[in-house]
């Protein structure tokens, strides 16, 4: 669907509707897959640049600009008013938080969700919240050793502790 309502509501006004009266400006060789929904901008436009590329089942939201030649697999989302580089690539299952801003050529792996703008263009960022791929490497092979430290630490405490009743 391109150009149905942008997901935005008056709080202050019993959740009132707001009106979305933008559109959608899609650009040349522009390719969007199946079940993908576009909304409509609430002022101006949601923009899909020159040669943008959407697998199915994505979701871009109100006022969203897309850069150029930006790749976007399955499941992507694009919250409200964030705007995207040009030659980005996101894999799979990625969300992007609205109001961003994402640089030029930035890479975004599988199920990574965007919570702050990316400001470094050719970066590449994983994980939930994502960050930069190589941390993200460092942190996940500690995470996934925490269990064998936690028993390690075990082992060194019960030492103590009987090194210290045997000094008693």
């Amino acid at each position: 669907v391109i150009g149905s309502d942008g997901f935005r509501f008056n709080p202050e006004n019993n959740n009132q509707k707001v009106p979305q009266i933008g559109n959608v400006v899609i650009e040349d060789d522009v390719e969007i897959g199946a079940n993908c929904a576009i909304d409509r901008a609430t002022l101006g436009s949601t923009i899909l640049r020159k040669g943008v590329k959407f697998d199915n089942l994505i979701h871009i939201a109100h006022n969203v600009e897309v850069g150029e030649n930006t790749y976007i697999a399955a499941h992507g989302v694009i919250a409200g008013s964030t705007k995207v580089g040009k030659n980005c690539m996101f894999s799979g299952q990625v969300g992007i938080v609205g109001h961003l801003q994402i640089a030029d050529n930035t890479i975004v792996t599988a199920q990574s969700g965007i919570s702050k703008s990316i400001t470094k263009p050719g970066e590449i960022y994983m994980g939930s919240p994502a960050f930069d791929a190589g941390k993200y490497r460092k942190a996940y092979i500690h995470f996934r050793n925490l269990d064998a430290l936690a028993q390690k630490l075990t082992k060194i405490e019960k030492a103590q502790q009987t090194s210290q009743e045997a000094g008693s």
